[in-house]
Order: C-alpha cells, then structure tokens, then sequence
C-alpha cells in the first residue's frame, strides 16, 4: 500500500508537471523532475535494501554535515541569493537545497539519541534540553536563510518525534512558548512576511497585492469543481498562480482534475502515513519506531502545510507538495525516507512477538506502547 500511493503521486506529479508548464518551458521541467525522480528511486531503493541499523554509526556524522552545509549555503559567493533568500548551491544549472537534507540527518540523528537514552527521556536535561539545543542550532541556521516554512515543519517534526520517544509534553512548553514568540516578533520584523499573514487574515481585500496568489489559486479550486476542466485545460497556470508548478501545484490539480482528485491525493497521503506509523509501531527496536515515526511525520506535516496554504487554511509557508512539487533536493529525501520505511518494514518484529504485545495491551498488562524496544539479534546463518 505504501510503495503503490507513493507511486501514484509521482506519476500524478509527472503528468501534473508537464500539463502546468508545457506552455512556459516545454518538458524541460517535467525531464529535469524524471531525471531526479530517477535518483530518487535509487536512493529509494538502496536505502530499503540496507539496514537501517547501520545509521546509528552515522546519526551525528550526518548532523555535523548537515549544519557545515547549512553554515557554507549562507557565505556570499558559496551559496546562491533567489528573491533575497540564501537556501540553495547551484552548479551548472542544478540546485541543491541543503534543509532538504537537514530533514533527514535530524530524524536520524533523534531517533539515535531517543534510543541511546530512552531510560532518561523523560527528565527535563536530557528529554528536552540538550536534543533541543542540538535541534536549535539547526533551525537557527534554516531560519536565517531565511525558511520560516521549514523551520516550523522542522521544529513540529523534532517536538513530535522526542514525545514519542518519552520526553513529558508538558516540558515542551517553555521552549514552545519561547519558539512562537520569537516567530510572531521576527514576522513582525519582517514586512513582505507580515503582510503575507495580514493577506491570509483578509484574502478577499489583499487579492490584486499580497494575496494575488493565494486568491488565484482559490479561484483555481473552485473552477474545477468535481471532475475539472480536463488535463491540459486549465487557465490559472497562464501566469495567474505564479508558483503554479511548484509550491500551489495542488491548485492545478484541482482545476484540471477537480475535487475527486484533490481528495483522492489527500487520502493518498493519509495512506502513507497511517502505514508509515504501522510500519513504526511493529518495528523490531526503538531507533525504528523513531525512524519510520519521524519520515511519517515529515511526509504528513508538509503534505499538510502546502495543502493547507494553497486553500488558504495557513498562510504561505513556501513547501512544495510532496512526490508531487517541482524540486529535486526535496523529491530525492523524501524517496530516500520512504526507502527507510521500508527497510524498517523488511525488519520488523515477528508476528508471534506483535500478537503478544498486543494480547498484553487488550489485558491491560502494558499501558505504553512506546516503550524501551530490545534490538532483536541477527538471525544465524542458514537459519530463515
């Protein structure tokens, strides 16, 4: 179920691509995205052929990479400035966009530290304290790009992540209050972002200023009614949603293939989560249910950002849409994620073990479901 949603909306995504950018630049985008999509499945595959255990070794290698990256995309010179943001290094004609590989390299690098103090999770020091602060210098650096968007999603996923591991809800609302503050001050500081919001609050007023795009993309929605106008007929791609085949492709998809559509996506990704989180829960050991409840929690969350700006539900945030945006860096993680996933999967507990885990939960005997998981030792040899 999970390997067939995943590929229906990269096929969707395909087809969505070239009808909504045919008339700009021909197939150029809609190649560039197979020719990523191609890389992706690679890494898709390879990382579910592996096994995932192998990460622990590298969970804060890959976080040092990640934050010397996310440090270099800011110099002059190294990175490259696109409508006054530093978030990308380009060569020859390809970007690559470091946060996108700061998503994963955080998720591992959590559910490393979930696992290797998962007795202690629940003190305030090392439940929330230092995995915050380590968290912190890498939203830090994504937010100076700046990436309020990903910031937030990273900032969510990090929360959610260290609650499953056993961190104390309530230990999370200093730095959560302290987080939104500094948010609401820092948009408050910024004009174009303030009057992003401002849009949002009064869409119908800001629709020829601000809020051209979000309106656009309503009136988008809204023109396709249940079935469309037909692939290839839709009129807002005509310059009206500037970001058309990027972060508000999801409006296209409504226009020319109407509500059923958009719903069917929608489900779609509930599918992916609800299987990435039973692939979690069944895991063999802790750093799994970690790692495949942090790719579900990314694949969800963002799904449910763009998808809640483009029907102006949330302000614009700037994510694309999962499997389905324009965008390399993000289509290669994300189908390196669900690759994890499933090498999570191919490793799962026995299921004698998982009937009598959840005989001891209907018997009461359990009452935590996320508890301490033993690492299960490796079959001996000969031995299926």
């Amino acid at each position: 179920m999970l390997v067939f949603c995943v590929a229906a909306l990269l096929a969707l995504g395909w087809v969505m691509l070239y009808s909504s950018s045919m008339v700009q630049v021909g197939a150029r985008y809609l190649v560039m995205q197979l020719v990523w999509g191609a890389l992706g499945v690679a890494c898709c595959v390879a990382a579910a052929a592996m096994d995932y255990r192998l990460l622990k070794k590298l969970a804060l290698p890959l976080l040092v990479v990640a934050i010397l990256l996310l440090g270099l995309v800011l110099a002059p010179g190294i990175g490259t400035k696109v409508n006054g943001a530093r978030r990308w290094f380009s060569a020859s004609g390809i970007r690559f966009q470091p946060s996108e590989f700061a998503k994963l390299a955080v998720i591992i690098a959590l559910a490393w530290y979930g696992e290797r103090f998962q007795r202690q999770m629940s003190d305030w020091k090392r439940g929330v304290v230092i995995p915050v602060a380590a968290v912190g210098v890498v939203l830090a650096l994504i937010f100076v790009e700046p990436d309020r968007g990903t910031t937030i999603l990273l900032a969510a996923l990090s929360g959610l992540m260290l609650l499953v591991a056993g961190a104390r809800w309530h230990h999370f609302v200093p730095p959560a209050v302290l987080g939104v503050a500094g948010l609401a001050i820092s948009i408050w500081q910024d004009p174009m972002r303030l009057k992003r919001v401002l849009s949002w609050m009064a869409l119908e007023e800001t629709k020829a200023d601000a809020g051209y795009q979000a309106y656009q993309a309503m009136i988008a929605l809204g023109a396709g009614g249940w079935t469309g106008l037909g692939l290839g007929n839709g009129r807002q791609k005509f310059g009206f949603v500037p970001e058309h085949h990027t972060d508000f492709i999801f409006s296209i998809i409504g226009e020319e293939l109407g509500l059923i559509a958009t719903l069917l996506v929608v489900v779609a990704f509930v599918l992916i989560v609800i299987c990435g989180v039973y692939i979690a829960w069944n895991s063999s050991d802790t750093f799994g249910l970690l790692l495949g409840s942090g790719v579900s929690f990314l694949v969800g969350l963002q799904a449910f950002i763009n998808i809640g700006v483009v029907t102006s539900a949330l302000p614009n945030k700037g994510l694309p849409l999962p499997f389905i945006s324009y965008g390399g860096s993000n289509l290669v993680v994300m189908l390196a994620g669900i690759g994890l996933l499933l090498s999570v999967a191919r490793r799962a507990r026995a299921p004698e073990e998982i009937a009598r885990i959840r005989a001891r939960l209907i018997e009461g005997r359990d009452d935590n479901p996320f508890r301490a998981r033993p690492e299960l030792p490796e079959p001996a040899k000969g031995v299926s």
